[in-house]
């Protein structure tokens, strides 16, 4: 769930042009990982809801948030359940992008960032997968 501080002016989009940078987001993540992707749903939402007081104080925009079991802890019993939930906040990150490419690659980070939850990537190797999406070390 990447977070980021709040600057006072941001680049703004509409809400269609946004889920379409999201979808061409999902088309970016490693193939590999693509294929395994099963029962999610990708969601566009104006802005987190019920957010814990301590974000609120903190300065801080939610930028995304998975819902669900990660594949990496679903055991023998996990079937029939309703699809797991990746949201991505699209006014905050407007508010922390100056410009289109910006927010492209924003939303591009905070995308292959909860796809990594979903599959119960730890920091470690949620790091290798973002070097290995956005072709970065350290």
């Amino acid at each position: 769930m990447p977070r980021s501080k709040v600057p006072q002016e941001g680049f703004s989009t509409g809400r269609r042009a946004f889920k379409k940078m999201v979808k061409e987001a999902l088309g970016t993540i490693p193939g590999e990982l693509q294929n395994r992707l099963e029962n999610v749903a990708f969601m566009v939402e104006d802005e987190p809801s019920d957010l814990p007081e301590e974000w609120k104080r903190g300065g801080q925009d939610l930028l995304g948030l998975y819902h669900g079991i990660s594949r990496k802890d679903r055991g023998f019993w996990y079937g029939n359940a309703l699809p797991d939930r990746i949201l991505i906040y699209r006014k905050p990150l407007e508010r922390i992008s100056r410009n289109l490419q910006e927010l492209r690659e924003n939303i591009r980070q905070t995308v292959i960032h909860e796809v990594g939850h979903y599959f119960g990537f730890d920091e470690e190797e949620l790091r290798a997968l973002e070097e290995e999406a956005f072709g970065t070390k350290g």
